[in-house]
């Protein structure tokens, strides 16, 4: 009798699930991978494009992200509003792949840039467009074909809660922002999936949008070793010397429960259209990520209840859609956007702020620059504390976005109690 034995791969690969099957999706922030990881738990893993501590306002790719990017079947992205220089790469390497801008999508709360060094309190109300102006989609038949994405301007939006539209970006010519200038610490985390050979591109400008700023640190599975950067690839700049406009709508989205609540459904339609053999799945999952969001934010609430009047000032402008959902307002800001230290004129006022509003706590970013916090809070009995709209040392995946907002809240409190 013959014995006939299957090589070793082969049994794994009849014992594994079909992941060749599987999108391979691409992701700009961690915030953003983190929700997508909720949608495909038990299923797969997404890609982040922005590694840890680096400015999604401006980056260059390495060779690998490149690649991850031009692999993806779906890239989830902010938008251009936080990440302009992604444009470009969007049209020459994922072209083929189907584009779910989160910041255009109907129903997501948009909020204008806070203008100045100090905020003057103001009741939120109903001041965000919900959504982009127009655009009332229902919740089916958002077509996420592999790159029809309309592009949805942002004023006035009032969208049905879980349009699952993808509205490309393509055609953003978002010029400004040539500042390839980051600081990306020593994170070296490996880049696992979707290595898709080939292309190495980068040229990712840098933003600082003052208030608008979204803050570094996507926290990333990317390896860096492979830092040959090509002609694009100029990764270690510094951030001076971007000026950028700090009017129109505030890309720091994400740190809206309810925002993150919208789209984690639009993420699961959009993979659903792409993988229908997974699409329960998907759906399971963001349904159980949304009940999961809407008791944090309860949570989130009672936290910062007994704190919420006392007055703080941040590192920037990062945090205007966590405030607004909690009611918990900044007075003032003591950068411009991330890419400057503020001037003397800007540093006085914030002092004088300080000492007039007696404010609690002034919040520190933890990739910049502590010594703007001491010029600030010298000679007055003022807390520091650090916030982190990104969260650069958070643990990638499913538990990443509510641990996000969660540590967010905590941080406040924690510095704004007596």
């Amino acid at each position: 009798m013959y014995r006939f034995t299957l090589p070793a791969a082969v049994l794994a690969a009849a014992a594994s699930p079909l992941w060749a099957d599987v999108p391979a999706v691409a992701t700009d922030i961690a915030p953003v991978h983190g929700l997508v990881s909720q949608v495909m738990e038990g299923v797969g893993t997404p890609d982040l494009i922005v590694p840890p501590r680096s400015s999604p306002h401006g980056y260059a790719m390495r060779p690998s992200e490149a690649r991850a990017l031009s692999g993806a079947d779906l890239v989830v992205w902010v938008g251009p509003s936080l990440t302009p220089w992604l444009a470009d790469p969007l049209q020459s390497l994922a072209s083929s792949a189907s584009h779910l801008a989160l910041m255009e999508q109907p129903g997501t709360r948009v909020l204008a840039f806070r203008e100045g060094a100090t905020f003057e309190p103001h009741s939120h109300g109903d001041e965000g467009h919900e959504g982009h102006e127009g655009h009332d989609h229902a919740e089916e038949g958002h077509d996420h074909d592999a790159h029809g994405h309309d592009d949805h301007g942002h004023e006035g939006h009032d969208h049905g809660a879980h349009g699952h539209d993808d509205h490309g970006h393509e055609g953003h010519d978002h010029e400004e922002h040539g500042h390839d200038e980051h600081d990306h610490g020593d994170h070296d985390h490996d880049h696992e999936a979707h290595d898709h050979e080939g292309h190495d591109h980068g040229d990712h400008d840098d933003h600082g949008h003052g208030e608008k700023d979204h803050d570094d640190h996507g926290h990333d599975d990317h390896g860096h070793d492979d830092h040959d950067h090509d002609d694009h690839g100029h990764e270690d700049h510094g951030h001076e010397g971007h000026d950028h406009a700090h009017d129109g709508d505030d890309p720091h989205v994400w740190l809206d429960p309810r925002n993150g609540q919208l789209w984690l459904g639009q993420i699961a339609e959009a993979l659903a259209e792409l993988d229908p053999e997974n699409a329960a799945q998907y759906r399971e999952n963001a349904e159980a990520a949304q009940a999961e969001l809407a008791v944090l934010e309860e949570d989130i609430a009672e936290t910062l209840a007994p704190v919420k009047d006392r007055p703080f000032i941040v590192f920037h402008d990062a945090y205007h859609y966590f405030e607004a959902r909690f009611d918990i307002e900044a007075r003032g800001a003591i950068s411009e956007n991330d890419a400057r230290a503020p001037g003397a004129a800007r540093v006085a006022e914030l002092r004088d702020l300080v000492a007039e509003s007696g404010a609690k706590c002034v919040f520190a970013e933890p990739q910049f620059n502590p010594g703007l916090i001491a010029a600030v809070t010298e000679g007055q009995e003022t807390g520091t504390g650090t916030l982190d709209p990104i969260g650069a040392d958070l643990e990638l995946g499913v538990s990443f976005y509510p641990d996000l907002l969660r540590g967010m809240a905590q941080s406040m409190s924690d510095c704004l109690s007596d």
